[in-house]
């Protein structure tokens, strides 16, 4: 009997494997779900940041002209180019608003003064020195609506200061110049009131940060003249 005890003491035991180590547990499944949600979440995330709004830096180049005599007369169609910064201070999926400040230079050629005089320009109706270089400090209001994910269409207003500086020698055009003309016009003495408004184009480039577009601008420089100008940009947003 002893032995027989002894025999079946020694014998092997079937081994079972443990469901606990085998199948996860509650919390681990719970792991796997967030990660697995955290990574679509991401992936959203990485889409919308596909168009990237916010501080930008803008460059415009294209043409100006003047449309209301004399300067219509007397300056032909010229370039604007133009530095800007602004930053979109809303931003929804369909609309945005944006403020910009921009630095601008125009260059016209102009008839000389001589042949201006002839055609009744003066005092009156301010003739120019001839060719002319203008500065621009702006500050303007943007609204776009989205037409579509990358297209937006939009207005903008705003207004700011204009100085021509004078591009000849001053004692000829004291001398010369502002006889001919029978006085001063006053174009080149001091910055000019500016007010603009006109639409905008928009397009967001699959480069996340780069967008391209088009500016029409109507302007009147208040003892300047009205003009229009159509610029397109380049723009990366930071």
């Amino acid at each position: 009997m002893f032995m027989l005890s002894l025999a079946l003491l020694q014998s092997p035991v079937p081994a079972y494997a443990s469901s606990d180590d085998d199948e996860p547990t509650d919390l681990e499944e719970s792991d796997a779900d967030k990660g697995r949600k955290s990574h679509k979440s991401s992936k959203k995330q990485q889409a919308v940041r596909e168009i990237v709004r916010g501080f930008y830096a803008k460059a415009n180049a294209g043409v100006a002209a003047y449309v209301l005599p004399p300067f219509s007369q007397a300056v032909s169609s010229g370039t604007l180019v133009s530095l800007g910064v602004g930053q979109d201070f809303v931003d929804n999926e369909r609309s945005s608003m944006a403020w910009e400040i921009d630095l601008q230079q125009g260059l016209h050629n102009g008839a000389d003064f001589y042949t201006q005089s002839q055609a009744g320009c003066g005092v009156g109706a301010p003739c120019t020195e001839g060719d002319l270089r203008t500065y621009a400090l702006t500050l303007n209001y943007e609204y776009s609506a989205y037409v579509s994910r990358r297209l937006g269409l939009g207005v903008r207003v705003g207004g700011g200061v204009l100085y021509s500086p004078l591009l000849m020698n001053p004692t000829f055009y004291q001398s010369d110049v502002l006889t001919e003309f029978g006085g001063d016009p006053g174009l080149h003495n001091s910055p000019k009131p500016v007010v603009f408004g006109g639409p905008t184009i928009e397009y967001y480039t699959k480069l996340s940060h780069f967008s391209i577009g088009l500016d029409v601008d109507v302007s009147y420089g208040i003892g300047w003249s009205l003009a229009v100008n159509a610029t397109g940009a380049l723009k990366y947003t930071f």
